[in-house]
């Protein structure tokens, strides 16, 4: 005996089964534009079969034997491209946490939140290659330009996820210093900022991540550091200096990623103390580290 049956018989009204009329209507509808849009596109699918063919002997010319010779200007590059984008993470955090702040519906009134909010998306749909295309023609075809197009580029996203976790704040700490007779800029200063100060530093430095990522992309339209070099010696069909190009930047981020990584972790967990516990058998002390995340 069903469920509804059993129901029925004892006298209950159960609610209706769900129609799925509409849902298979819509995915239907997105799978035959996706269908369509793939049909119209200028592919040669006769050459999709010598694809991984092709893959596998580039890869050979590119790693087989890299070129080690060009190691020490590969490494320059490197230190450039993270210098560029280290100095664009500070520029886009200086500008975009106190801009960020002020967005927050908890902070900031809503005649200049909107327009902050505004001039943030503005800023998230122009991608970084098309803000140091506008730069190249006033600074040139420097580092400065990656360094200033990193720090623009990330200011859209960066204040987002400041205003986003002012929001989140709990009330608690903000309630205790409206009460005191505290302002709205004494709020944000003593109950607001120490709450949010962990999760925006580390979003500070999640944003030096992604910019060690994309200073390559942006050294590819001529912004200097290892992605122009990558870009010459692509052109000129060196393919072995390529791979070796390829392994110290692919190494170079995973680095940087892990070292971040651990500073971030660190800053979310909190520092550790050492407490100094005597065993009861036993007279001598003993030390244990402990974190104070889970002493609290």
């Amino acid at each position: 005996m069903s469920l509804f049956t059993s129901a029925h018989a004892i006298g209950l009204d159960l609610p209706r089964r769900p129609s799925r009329v509409v849902p298979t209507i819509v995915t239907v509808i997105v799978g035959v534009v996706i269908l369509a849009a793939a049909a119209g596109l200028p592919i040669p699918w006769d050459d999709l079969g010598s694809l991984p063919g092709q893959v596998a002997h580039y890869l050979g010319l590119m790693f087989a034997a890299p070129n080690w010779e060009m190691l020490s200007q590969a490494l320059f590059e490197t230190w450039r491209s993270i210098s560029m984008a280290w100095i664009g993470a500070i520029g886009c955090v200086v500008v975009s946490i106190p801009l960020g702040m002020l967005a927050a519906s908890n902070v900031g009134p809503v005649w200049l939140r909107l327009p902050l909010r505004g001039v943030f998306a503005v800023i998230r749909a122009i991608p970084e290659v098309i803000i140091a295309l506008l730069l190249l023609t006033v600074t040139g075809l420097t580092p400065f330009t990656g360094a200033l197009a990193l720090a623009i580029a990330g200011i859209g996203t960066q204040a987002k996820w400041v205003y986003e976790t002012i929001e989140s704040v709990q009330e608690g700490a903000s309630e205790a210093v409206r009460a005191a007779g505290g302002s709205t800029a004494e709020v944000t200063r003593w109950a607001l900022w120490p709450a949010a100060a962990p999760a925006l530093l580390s979003f500070a430095l999640y944003r030096f991540e992604i910019n060690i990522r994309t200073s390559a992309v942006l050294g590819l339209v001529g912004a200097g550091g290892i992605g122009s070099m990558l870009a010459n010696y692509t052109n000129f069909r060196q393919w072995d200096t390529v791979g070796m190009l390829l392994i110290v930047v692919v190494l170079a981020t995973m680095l940087m990623d892990a070292i971040s990584g651990a500073i971030r972790r660190r800053i979310m967990r909190g520092p550790r103390v050492r407490v100094i516990r005597t065993p009861q058998k036993s007279s001598a002390p003993r030390e244990e580290s402990i974190d104070v995340a889970r002493v609290r």
